[in-house]
């Protein structure tokens, strides 16, 4: 009798056995699939602000860059204008014939030397604020600094060179104000620069080997 009650409730045991496993089971699938989904989620939270990282430091340099801009080009304006009334003075200046000058009472000496004093004084306060004068003279011809006027011709220099500046050109960082206005040679010997490299003797040996 208790034999056949034991084998009875055996069925029993081993149901509650096998559900007790699968929920076990259920139970470890679920957190495994809530670890991975937390794994995917800070995966995306670290993305996201790496990414916001990355923006915000591209902001700061952004505005870093236009700060100093600011600063380096605001009177750039102002400067362009002061540059007619610097010319205007120059003008005036080379007008005067050397007798006259020479021959000049004191009164006539002193406004002369007046005016060379203002445009001097005015060339500094510019250069003081990061306005540089350009003399190319010299130099190689740069047309992002310098406008061609006229060709000179001359075998002895260098084609593209800057023989002679018909007016100063002004520069405020690297930014050109007004070019220089300039007379180039030509004719010359290219640049060394510019000159295409003739090719060597033919390696025989290296030839072989390939």
């Amino acid at each position: 009798m208790s034999d056949h009650a034991n084998d009875e409730h055996a069925p029993d045991e081993n149901q509650s056995a096998d559900a007790a496993d699968n929920k076990a089971e259920g139970a470890a699938d679920a957190d495994y699939e809530a670890v991975v989904r937390l794994l995917k989620e800070n995966e995306e939270l670290k993305d996201r602000a790496l990414r916001a990282a990355a923006e915000m430091e591209n902001l700061r340099r952004r505005t870093a860059r236009d700060v100093h801009d600011a600063r380096s080009y605001a009177i750039a304006n102002f400067a362009r204008d002061m540059l007619s009334v610097s010319d205007n003075l120059r003008r005036a200046l080379d007008a005067i014939p050397a007798e006259a000058m020479a021959a000049g009472d004191a009164g006539f000496k002193a406004l002369i030397e007046g005016v060379d004093i203002t445009e001097r004084a005015m060339l500094a306060a510019l250069e003081r604020h990061g306005v540089k004068k350009l003399q190319p003279e010299g130099e190689k011809f740069d047309p992002n600094f310098h406008q061609a006027m006229f060709e000179v011709p001359n075998p002895d220099v260098p084609a593209s060179t800057v023989v002679q500046v018909v007016q100063p050109g002004y520069s405020i960082g690297d930014r050109v104000l007004r070019p220089a206005m300039v007379g180039v040679a030509k004719g010359g010997p290219k640049p060394v620069s510019d000159a295409v490299p003739e090719p060597g003797p033919v390696d025989g040996q290296a030839e072989t080997d390939a």
